[in-house]
């Protein structure tokens, strides 16, 4: 595959940028998702067909009982693969993601990677929809197919201003749970900040094919060495006092955020759930494209 060159998107909304997602979208399904979409993803599976007249050879636990004893006759049931898939982006829009200590904030990589993947689904023909959070759900795009409806739902992304600090990731996890009937693709893309959604996850996790996309900024993880700091927690408004100039607060800096991180990872690997990391550093379509490469080989 050819290397892929970084983007930098500094805004959704503008169709010119729009454009410019879609053509890395693109990029992103020829090089990695072509004719192999299904073994990316843990898709549908197969749905109820009809039944028909039981034949020799015919699975015996797939005879239907109830038509056999209506007609007299033995009956059996057919399956067939469904064709169609349902990416669900579930969305954290709350004001801790609009911290960016590299020129971009968390928010602008989250809406990206919400971009490319939503393009990537539209080119594979099938259906795309998203939640939007924060403390409640703030907006609900039903799934739907075209490209026209995934320009709406990525406007209504990039538009919109969070109403109110704070965030309940298990609130909209419920929502969406109680909402997809059929199992689709689920991709949870928040910082994570937030508590009481395990149980959610866990049910989430048994019903569909679930991605958490993790977004961080270097400062959240790695306190740099440049004296006192203050700085404004985005969700309370409270501020915070740093002392970046104690090698012994830094390091408890570090411990901390890791085990917040490996906490992440271990309650993701639990429940069967992919995770990726993405930074307000990185590539976000180079880092999609490495994650799904090592997901197709699992």
């Amino acid at each position: 595959m050819a290397r892929h060159r970084p983007q930098r998107i500094h805004n959704i909304p503008s169709r010119a940028r729009l454009r410019r997602l879609q053509i890395i979208a693109e990029r992103l399904v020829e090089n990695l998702l072509a004719g192999n979409y299904r073994s990316v993803f843990r898709g549908p599976g197969i749905e109820f067909d009809e039944v028909r007249e039981y034949v020799e050879g015919d699975d015996a636990r797939l005879i239907d009982w109830n038509v056999s004893s209506r007609f007299g006759q033995v009956y059996t049931k057919t399956f067939r693969e469904e064709r169609e898939m349902t990416l669900f982006l579930v969305l954290d829009i709350s004001s801790s993601l609009a911290y960016g200590s590299q020129g971009r904030s968390m928010r602008e990589v989250a809406l990206v990677t919400s971009a490319l993947l939503t393009l990537a689904a539209v080119q594979n023909n099938d259906k795309v929809g998203g939640v939007l959070f924060g403390r409640k759900i703030s907006s609900w795009i039903p799934p739907a197919k075209g490209r026209s409806h995934a320009m709406r739902l990525l406007q209504e992304i990039g538009s919109f201003q969070p109403e109110e600090a704070g965030s309940d990731l298990g609130l909209a996890l419920r929502t969406v749970s109680e909402s997809l009937k059929r199992r689709g693709i689920v991709v949870i893309i928040s910082d994570f900040l937030t508590a009481d959604y395990q149980q959610e996850l866990s049910l989430i996790a048994r019903r569909h094919d679930v991605i958490a996309v993790r977004i961080s900024d270097p400062v959240t993880e790695l306190l740099p060495e440049i004296g006192f700091l203050s700085v404004v927690d985005p969700e309370t408004r409270d501020t915070l006092y740093l002392d970046g100039k104690s090698r012994r607060y830094r390091f408890e800096y570090e411990q901390f955020w890791r085990r917040q991180r490996q906490q992440w990872l271990r309650e993701c690997r639990r429940r069967g759930i992919s995770a990726i990391e993405i930074g307000t550093v990185d590539d976000v379509a180079e880092r999609l494209i490495g994650f799904f490469q090592r997901r197709r080989k699992r």
